[in-house]
């Protein structure tokens, strides 16, 4: 069985994916409608704890949501 997540860990975890649709616009698609809902209750969080997150790790959030490109290679 795997390791117990802490409470920042899961509210770190829905914050990114909510933040990933939010960069998109897109947290009225079917998907985050669906997929979202489903995070919150598997790890059995509020969607308030995860804003208030988001409000306090702003940065850090955003950039885990966007991602990295690495650096392209030669050609």
């Amino acid at each position: 069985m795997g390791k117990a997540k802490g409470l920042k860990d899961k509210l770190y975890g829905a914050a990114v994916l909510k933040m990933s649709f939010r960069l998109r616009g897109d947290e009225e698609s079917p998907a985050f409608r669906f997929v979202y809902p489903g995070v919150l209750r598997d790890l059995e969080i509020e969607d308030g704890a995860v804003e208030k997150y988001i409000e306090e790790n702003r940065e850090a959030v955003e950039k885990a949501a966007r991602g990295s490109t690495p650096p392209m290679g030669p050609r």
